[in-house]
């Protein structure tokens, strides 16, 4: 069994946080971090896989996009897609 203390805990909460979308900033201040630095390169730990899966997400979005384009005449507005 891994020896599981409430720091590893932080670093799971980051990193959890993180790959859900919450933004930066936002988690400096719940993690009470004066540097942003610290709280991105020593907290949060992202992966290939993370980063393949958001490449995934945005093939996907030009995919839908380029669909929704070729039953219009004129270009989908960007006001269309919601960030998530």
């Amino acid at each position: 069994m891994p020896n599981i203390t409430p720091h590893v805990c932080c670093h799971t909460y980051c990193s959890n946080m993180a790959k859900s979308g919450m933004k930066p900033k936002t988690l400096q201040y719940l993690k009470g971090h004066s540097d942003i630095a610290v709280t991105l390169n020593v907290y949060t730990h992202i992966g290939l896989d993370d980063a393949t899966e958001e490449l995934r997400t945005l093939e996907e979005m030009e995919n839908a996009r380029r669909k929704l384009e070729k039953g219009q005449d004129k270009p989908v507005s960007q006001k269309m897609f919601k960030a998530i």
